[in-house]
């Protein structure tokens, strides 16, 4: 049977933030109950472990355990709506509402491991457990998951280089030669290319969150793509797409 895929782009979550747009999302999710509910990963920013701000002043007064009580905090505000309403449906003895919840772990978590890797004295103290995932089907870094014939992953990797595979949806799909979906990359696109077999889908989705990013200057962060979108009757590889810009979630158009 079909199912509706919601897809969350990186959510990119920092200390000193709010976070009206999960709260938002939480209330699409209960009005629309997709059957499966993908987080592609980066939800947790954790610019304390940013390797590129190190030695800067930027970083500067950032706390790891502020970073993880950030993006633990702000899932709790994500999820509010829908654990309300299973909440009363077991009170009602109703049928319970239950997406499946599947979280792709990006770069930005992933920057826990590497930070431990650097510093082994951390093992087995600070690791993904102090994420706040319960619930969720968490699958590791560039661990790709198959939801209905569609490969869901962070990003895809050239096996030669380790780099994200880039340009056009069609070289893309023409690499990882699958139905993909991915986050990671601040645009939106999507396409279809027809083999003799079958239809190929994919999609790149990579930005939910309200604050404007330094290091994309101002001209990047303008042209930046913000949004959620909703695989329709995914199939075999193949579905159709809804887009939600983060102005539609904000202002309940859906």
């Amino acid at each position: 049977m079909a199912s509706n895929i919601l897809l969350i782009a990186d959510t990119q979550c920092k200390p000193e933030q709010e976070w009206p747009h999960l709260a938002q999302l939480g209330r699409f999710i209960v009005d629309k109950r997709p059957d499966v509910i993908v987080h592609i990963g980066d939800h947790w920013d954790m610019p304390s472990l940013s390797a590129y701000d190190r030695g800067t002043a930027k970083a500067e007064g950032k706390r790891v355990y502020q970073d993880i009580a950030a993006g633990n905090a702000a899932m709790d505000v994500l999820l509010h709506d829908l654990h309300k309403l299973q909440a009363k449906q077991r009170r009602n003895k109703e049928k319970v509402y239950k997406p499946r919840k599947v979280f792709c772990v990006g770069n930005h978590e992933q920057r826990i491991i590497r930070h431990v890797n650097a510093n082994p004295e951390l093992q087995g103290f600070l690791d993904y457990s102090h994420l706040k995932l319960d619930g969720w089907e968490a699958y590791d870094f560039l661990e790709p998951v198959q939801i209905e014939g569609i490969l869901f992953s962070h990003y895809f990797a050239n096996p030669h280089s380790g780099k994200p595979i880039g340009g056009t949806i069609q070289n893309r799909l023409n690499k990882i030669k699958e139905s993909f979906v991915q986050g990671h990359q601040q645009a939106f696109m999507y396409d279809k290319v027809y083999t003799l077999n079958r239809v190929l889908c994919g999609i790149v989705a990579g930005a939910f969150y309200l604050h404007d990013e330094e290091y994309m200057g101002h001209q990047g962060n303008r042209q930046h793509w913000r949004g959620i979108c909703m695989l329709k009757d995914a199939e075999d590889g193949h579905f159709a797409v809804d887009e939600y810009r983060i102005e539609d979630i904000m202002e309940g158009r859906w």
